[in-house]
């Protein structure tokens, strides 16, 4: 014992595991427990500063900044009640076909656009609207589903499309980096969207409607709309524009972070923008950003002092790996990225688990590409919410209580490896990558 707490990853694991367990309790919010984290991470020097502070340099952390003013904009002007109009006169029959409308549109729009959480910026305020003609209010568990359905749509189920999200990002980034593996958009896209994708999909709407029943009436507004007005149209001019910018990020190199900034910037600026500064103080969530830096911050101070690789290295001596039993090894591995999950979350589980892959190759008897695939399973199914940035921005943006989110968690993580963990190792198998 002593030993152990004299090693220089003691005082580092401390306050990573107590930050860990302040966000899965919930005993304080979020963002206190971020500003705990670098309060009490720069106090003991477990890391440098421009480790602890780092996710306040993501683009992750710069994406949800501009998705709150973006999303300020498109409510203030209209865009999003026209937007919702269009849809909830098709989508507002029922409440399965409502859900699954969300889930779907969530998902196919990460096939044009790159960014988790432009996504959601853009998809929030609209599904808001649709929600609110149908007579669904906030605060209730029915808007509660929508808002989730919206976050785990878009986290989740864009985990099938290889430059759909952040975690896929790092992993093909690691995977070219350490053995020069590139990953095809076309392969990856037929590995996992059969089970990830349609049926993981399936499982979310059916678990979205029997947690978070609601009863949603056709709107009875029946009035054509009035024709768009001029900053509808401007704002509407500028989205797409920052759209296609987004989609030809491999054409010109411009981060979605840096596109959506300069989009945030414009949408302030006096005259020429669509929200003034107390629209911008109230409407944006400083808290959430605050919240989003942390968990950023804390799965790179994992990763720079160590701890994450300790931890790999500990979960390869204990899990049972055994070329015999391939199931029993496909098992493991995705329990080993699900252990990694909570201490480095979605974004750094793929930087750790692809540089072991190797290891857990010789050790199954797997081909390298399939057991960096397995990870997708794990790393795109969070236990926890703080797991998942993109699923946190969803909430806040949604106000959905922190239970409510870790119950739809739970409940999915719990259907996943139950039902859906054989189906991905059968689709695995059918293709031969086992």
């Amino acid at each position: 014992m002593s030993l152990w707490l004299t090693h220089p990853l003691f005082i580092p694991s401390l306050v990573v595991g107590i930050t860990i367990l302040l966000w899965a309790t919930s005993l304080l919010p979020e963002f206190i427990t971020a500003l705990l984290f670098f309060a009490v991470a720069m106090v003991a020097k477990i890391a440098p500063p421009d480790v602890i502070f780092g996710g306040f340099a993501s683009s992750a952390f710069w994406l949800v900044f501009s998705g709150f003013v973006l999303g300020i904009a498109i409510r203030k002007t209209g865009l999003a009640d026209r937007a919702a109009r269009a849809l909830s006169s098709r989508l507002t029959d029922s409440w399965p076909l409502m859900v699954a409308s969300v889930v779907l549109l969530s998902y196919a729009l990460a096939f044009v656009m790159p960014s988790n959480m432009g996504r959601i910026a853009l998809l929030m305020p609209i599904v808001a609207a649709m929600a609110k003609r149908a007579g669904i209010n906030d605060g209730t568990r029915a808007w509660y589903g929508l808002a989730l359905a919206v976050g785990f749509g878009t986290f989740q189920l864009s985990a099938t499309i290889l430059p759909a999200n952040v975690p896929n990002l790092v992993m093909s980034g690691a995977a070219e980096g350490s053995y020069g593996i590139h990953l095809n958009y076309l392969p990856y896209l037929l590995l996992h969207t059969p089970v990830l994708g349609w049926l993981k999909g399936a499982v979310l709407i059916v678990l979205i409607c029997w947690l978070f029943p609601g009863k949603p009436h056709a709107p009875r507004d029946l009035t054509p709309p009035e024709p768009m007005s001029r900053d509808e149209k401007r704002l509407a001019w500028m989205l797409a524009v920052v759209l296609f910018l987004w989609v030809s990020e491999s054409w010109h190199g411009i981060g979605p972070a840096w596109t959506g900034l300069a989009a945030a910037v414009i949408t302030l600026l006096p005259r020429v923008g669509f929200i003034n500064g107390d629209e911008f103080s109230t409407g944006v969530n400083i808290r959430t950003c605050i919240y989003v830096a942390g968990i950023l911050g804390l799965a790179i101070t994992v990763t720079q002092t160590g701890i994450g690789s300790a931890v790999g290295e500990a979960l390869l001596q204990v899990m049972p790996l055994d070329a015999e039993k391939p199931f029993t090894s496909f098992l493991a591995l995705t329990g080993i990225t699900t252990a990694l999950n909570f201490i480095m979350t979605a974004n750094g589980v793929p930087a750790l688990y692809t540089t072991l892959a190797q290891s857990f190759a010789d050790a199954t008897g797997f081909p390298l590409l399939s057991v960096i695939m397995i990870q997708v399973l794990g790393y795109s199914t969070p236990l926890l919410p703080y797991q998942a940035s993109p699923i946190v921005v969803a909430m806040a943006l949604g106000k959905v209580p922190a239970r409510a989110g870790m119950l739809l968690c739970i409940a999915l993580a719990a259907a996943t490896y139950l039902i859906l963990l054989p189906q991905d190792y059968a689709w695995f198998t059918v293709l031969g990558k086992l």
